[in-house]
């Protein structure tokens, strides 16, 4: 792009606001983080739109999506495959482009005001003390800028009704505190805990299996004093989940997470049902927004599901294909399959963490794994770290690192196709030496949680709550 320098200078600078905020311990109000966040975004976007230089996807693919919605056609079918998800973010192109705002400008607006929303939600989701600590960190976050203010890419849209949804079923209180505890699992863990192994089997032997699970079923599904508000807050937890959903497909990662911050099994039934209201909402009212027919949206949909095994990008895969951007099933399937089991093993792992330490971690390893991986993939999990920073040394070189290997490819490297040519194969096999730092930078250290140790052996004394003791840059003195 062009004004690669001053963008580079602009996004450095937030680097180092946001290390020494850590340093210093800052408590900024939310007026000055939201004055800094605005600020950097608006000016990115500035140096963006102006810019002779547009994302490829971003004109051939999000620009025909608003334009097939003015025409009444399917966004998905309208932009030839281009637009790989439901019309919900072409609706609101579609309005711009109707306004006569230009694309370089209204086409970054919707990613833009989406990220400037995120700001305060990270720090609702960090809570305590360090909240607008972790709030003001992200305003400055380099690749949050990159993503939203210069790619225009919509990982902010999907992720503000995502950590949103996280915010809302979580409610108000302490946010480290114990969620469902009256389930069967939960009295197993309790009886494990209190008695031993070899003690819980003999008492459940003298009870009954049986019995004690059907009683912890019941008493998970007895209402409970509170229970209406919790059912309140997993409907809209629900609903904004779909939204994020229907912005985008991979937020699905997300759903365990925010269903585990519920407190019942009946709040997580209506949050699960929820989650797909908005979806086939905006699927079912196509024919009355759009002059889509029966067979059009069913053709949109199979093209939704088909996602093409483009490989080369990041990781193993571009060392196998030496940095290629290329199309390989066999890689591709490998690649799928390893995902699924390395996120439920990642789901084992860390069952009993807290729900967005456990996201985290699955967000995580899910960078290390996937065989296909655009830059803006790494916003994913960027604002459940900077929430719940990892309480050890790599938390800092993950950060930097993903936002400088996104950097590169964003600024320097898009000065001329040629330059892109020639650096793009030694760029994608250089991210394979991220690959460590970020499964070095999961919650190891917090695989359970304060709650989970509290609500499960009350006498044991609880480790302290992340947000007290993650400091990754100690404090002079």
């Amino acid at each position: 792009m062009d004004n690669a320098i001053l963008t580079g200078i602009v996004l450095v600078t937030g680097v180092v606001l946001a290390v020494v905020a850590q340093w210093r311990g800052w408590r900024p109000s939310l007026p000055v983080v939201l004055a800094v966040g605005v600020g950097f975004r608006l000016l990115i976007m500035a140096v963006a739109a102006m810019s002779e230089w547009q994302p490829v996807d971003f004109v051939n693919s999000f620009k025909p999506a608003g334009e097939a919605v003015l025409n009444g056609q399917d966004p998905v079918l309208g932009s030839k495959g281009g637009w790989h998800f439901l019309p919900t973010i072409p609706y609101v192109y579609g309005l711009l482009l109707w306004l006569g705002i230009p694309w370089e400008w209204g086409g970054r607006l919707v990613t833009v005001v989406a990220d400037i929303i995120l700001i305060p939600l990270v720090g609702r989701l960090a809570g305590g003390s360090a909240a607008s600590l972790r709030a003001f960190q992200y305003a400055c976050n380099p690749l949050a800028i990159l993503v939203a203010s210069v790619h225009g890419q919509v990982e902010p849209v999907a992720l503000v009704f995502g950590v949103a949804a996280f915010v809302v079923a979580r409610g108000p209180g302490d946010p480290d505190r114990p969620g469902l505890r009256h389930d069967p699992v939960t009295y197993v863990r309790q009886a494990v805990a209190a008695h031993g192994f070899g003690g819980a089997v003999r008492r459940a032997r003298e009870y009954g299996i049986g019995r004690a699970l059907r009683q912890g079923t019941a008493r998970g599904l007895t209402p409970r004093e509170g229970d209406r508000a919790a059912l309140r807050r997993a409907l809209f937890a629900g609903l904004l989940m779909g939204l994020a959903l229907c912005a985008k497909s991979w937020p699905i990662w997300l759903i365990p997470g925010m269903l585990l911050l519920l407190p019942t099994v009946r709040a997580r039934a209506v949050a699960f049902v929820a989650t797909g209201i908005m979806p086939v909402l905006f699927i079912v009212t196509e024919p009355l927004l759009l002059n889509a027919s029966l067979d059009e949206i069913v053709q949109a949909l199979r093209t939704i599901g088909d996602i093409r095994p483009i490989v080369g990008e990041w990781g193993y895969s571009a060392i196998l294909v030496g940095g290629d951007w290329t199309l390989d099933s066999g890689i591709a399937t490998f690649g799928t399959r390893l995902i699924y089991v390395t996120v439920l093993v990642t789901a084992f792992l860390w069952r009993r963490a807290d729900p967005v330490d456990l996201t985290t971690a699955v967000l995580l390893a899910f960078m290390v794994v996937t065989p296909r991986l655009g830059a803006q993939y790494l916003l994913w999990f960027m604002p459940f770290l900077v929430a719940r920073p990892t309480p050890n040394r790599f938390y800092w070189p993950a950060v930097i690192g993903v936002c400088l290997w996104a950097g590169y490819g964003y600024l320097p490297m898009t000065q001329s196709w040629e330059i892109w040519s020639t650096q793009h194969a030694a760029w994608a096999q250089a991210s394979v030496a991220l690959l460590p730092i970020l499964a070095y930078a999961m919650p190891w250290d917090r695989r359970v949680s304060v709650a989970c140790v509290q609500g499960e052996a009350p006498g044991r004394p609880a480790p302290q709550p992340s947000d007290r003791t993650e400091n990754p840059v100690r404090t002079p003195g």
